[in-house]
């Protein structure tokens, strides 16, 4: 008898804590903006996977392939850190790609296992578009207790700055040019 109380003690104390246990989760972000451009000119600057030139931290792109899928991007940024991007989805008819990034650079975004879809269609008013940069990941550090600069909170605020940068420095390109 003592020996069945014993294990069912044991059990309230193991089983709590296994939920305390787990690792990250995956996170979600995404964010859009309105263009004053037809979804053509927009699509003209975004769909061009080696030029990111409109995001205000990139200094440089080089692309293995273009806009074929599996194309790997190097990205140099401002701050001298760089990152490859791989494009895991190309569909120009449609203005849509999807983006993966394995080992991301945590001091450009303090995410891992990052994947992202970004779309152009027509906006609400005539002669605009709105672009959607939606993205999935991981927090920076992956294993418990992350540091707070590596932890859920982070990651997410981090990769919607990075976006939301993104998506602002695309507007002023378009519309300068348009």
């Amino acid at each position: 008898m003592s020996r069945h109380l014993l294990s069912i003690a044991a059990a309230f104390v193991i089983v709590p804590s296994l939920a305390f246990a787990h690792g990250p989760t995956r996170q979600k972000t995404s964010e859009s903006i309105e263009i004053n451009a037809a979804p053509d000119k927009v699509w003209a600057v975004l769909g061009e996977f080696s030029d990111m030139s409109w995001h205000p931290q990139v200094t440089s792109v080089k692309a293995t392939d273009g806009n074929n899928k599996g194309s790997i991007r190097t990205i140099t940024y401002a701050s001298g850190e760089t990152m490859e991007e791989e494009l895991s989805r190309y569909d120009a008819d449609k203005m849509r790609f999807g983006t993966f990034i394995g080992q991301t650079n945590i001091k450009v975004i303090p995410a891992t296992n990052y994947s992202s879809n970004v779309s152009v269609k027509p906006g609400d008013a005539e002669g605009t578009s709105e672009v959607t940069w939606s993205a999935a990941f991981y927090r920076g550090y992956p294993n418990n207790d992350p540091p707070a600069e590596l932890n859920d909170e982070a990651a997410v605020t981090g990769v919607g700055t990075y976006i939301t940068e993104g998506l602002d420095g695309l507007k002023k390109a378009v519309e300068a040019g348009s």
